[in-house]
């Protein structure tokens, strides 16, 4: 499988696609005045104990308490957390889950803090391997080593990227993370509660830990300043990667340029089209997300029961696919075309299981319910892609999803900045819808300003109440003479 990260840095936000043999399968949004914490750890502060709900909250120094389950409080016994914790004890917990309105973060005292090849676990003892390393021998080998190496009062989890990897490499990942685990420590005794310890690396850096391994033939990045830290970032731990990296030098805007855009579009969009015809329309509620199947155009050329296996394998694979491209978490119900044979119907939970073994996230198929439903689940640790980009219309009282303020300044300034990059002429005389030129100007002007001075441009915006508020219509370029002569003056 030919697997690539493509890598876009924004004015307003950073986008990292991953791409396997060419499809895009997931992306990651990270902006810049929206803090990230999943990841961090603090020194935290009980709020409450709530004996009723075996749950805790925490305060970190967020907006929101964060919620502690008895289950993310390690301890030596098996009591009540009524009898492990009480209110203003201080303790050390990582944020697992970021908060979702209205809801804050979920934390854990079962710290983890990663590594290229390892994760270290101070409170915990275990070794764990990742389910991607699939030789036996290689698991074997990698578990003895670090059994020898680790302290045995911790446990590690042993990653992807370690296949293959030998001892003195793995014993210089495990080292820095032991003197990370001291930093964390010895600020936790000096600072206050709440405070942040740790805070995890940003989105373009967590990528390159975590996702650029061997098997990624491209990294592409369209920042030419990012390139050459990601160049520098890459000689600590995995130079052999190195001349994978590629700067997208195109004018074009490198998402556009790889279709990954109108795979966006798509993303936010009940129906999802088969390539036989068929289709699949995804339902997301606060409880669940139901996902039908249907045959659609597709009619077959022989019997019915192969136009229904074949619809519900494409099915299979496509769910898979849209589960980790709209990051969607929590219970999960699929509608599978009903089949008369159990060897078919094995045959569809066989593709949806391999299928979901490409996924970095956590999922589980639980059964096929008495209704015949496929239900399963998918672990949520942050806003799925549709919770990221919409928000819900203010006419329609939330029963439709518009483009939130901020994706809609991210887009046309992304819209802005490829004109910038490619227009001569000293003018750019943009129409934007009225609502957007109000509030690009009123929050934008920072990086209205970068564009103008980067590209050396008076860009200038007229508003238009008709207009989409995403959209960007070009209504003159040129020098000041002529945007006299035309009236623009």
């Amino acid at each position: 499988m030919r697997k690539e990260i493509i890598v876009e840095v924004g004015l307003v936000e950073t986008r990292v696609a991953i791409l396997e043999d060419g499809k895009l399968v997931e992306i990651h949004i990270e902006r810049k005045q929206e803090k990230k914490i999943v990841g961090n750890i603090y020194k935290g502060k009980t709020e409450n104990v709530l004996p009723g709900m075996q749950a805790a909250f925490i305060d970190i120094g967020e907006e929101k308490n964060s919620f502690l389950y008895v289950d993310d409080l390690i301890s030596d016994n098996d009591l009540p957390i009524e009898k492990k914790l009480f209110t203003g004890e201080k303790l050390l917990v990582e944020v697992i889950k970021e908060p979702i309105k209205p809801k804050g973060s979920r934390v854990t005292t079962n710290i983890t803090i990663p590594g290229r090849y390892l994760v270290l676990m101070p409170k915990n003892k275990n070794i764990g391997i990742s389910r991607k390393i699939e030789d036996e021998e290689e698991r074997e080998r990698l578990k003895k080593i670090v059994q020898e190496i680790k302290p045995p009062d911790m446990g590690v989890i042993i990653r992807t990227a370690s296949e293959g990897k030998e001892k003195d490499e793995l014993e210089r990942d495990l080292k820095f993370l032991l003197s990370t685990w001291e930093v964390i420590l010895k600020k936790s005794v000096i600072l206050p509660a709440p405070s942040l310890l740790y805070e995890d690396l940003n989105l373009l850096y967590r990528t390159i830990r975590d996702l650029f391994t061997t098997d990624v033939e491209r990294f592409i990045i369209d920042s030419e300043e990012e390139y050459k830290k990601v160049l520098e970032f890459l000689d600590g731990f995995a130079p052999h990667l190195k001349d994978r990296v590629h700067l997208f030098r195109e004018l074009d805007n490198i998402f556009e340029y790889f279709g990954i855009e109108d795979e966006i579009r798509k993303a936010l969009k009940k129906r999802v089209w088969l390539k036989c015809g068929g289709y699949i329309v995804i339902d997301q509620t606060e409880a669940l997300t139901v996902i039908d199947v249907n045959t659609g155009k597709y009619v077959g050329k022989t019997k019915l029961s192969e136009t229904i296996l074949r619809t519900n394998l494409e099915a299979a694979e496509e769910i898979a696919r849209q589960l980790r491209l709209r990051d969607i978490g929590g219970i999960i119900l699929i509608d599978f075309i009903d089949m008369e044979e159990k060897e078919d119907e094995q045959k569809v939970i066989s593709r949806l299981e391999e299928a979901l073994s490409r996924d970095k996230t956590k999922t589980n198929i639980v059964d096929i319910t008495k209704l015949g439903l496929l239900e399963m689940t998918r672990k949520r640790v942050r806003r799925d892609l549709g919770q990221m980009l919409m928000v819900n219309c203010q006419h329609c009282d939330g029963t439709g999803k518009v483009y939130s303020e901020t994706t809609v300044h991210a887009m046309v300034l992304r819209k802005l900045h490829s004109l910038a990059k490619v227009v001569k002429e000293e003018f750019i005389f943009a129409e934007v819808n009225t609502q957007t030129k109000e509030s690009l100007l009123k929050k934008r002007e920072r990086e209205l300003n970068f564009l103008k001075e980067k590209y050396h441009k008076k860009i200038v915006l007229v508003d238009n109440p008709h207009l989409p508020r995403e959209k960007v219509r070009i209504l003159f370029t040129g020098n000041e003479e002529k945007a006299k002569k035309e009236g623009f003056f």
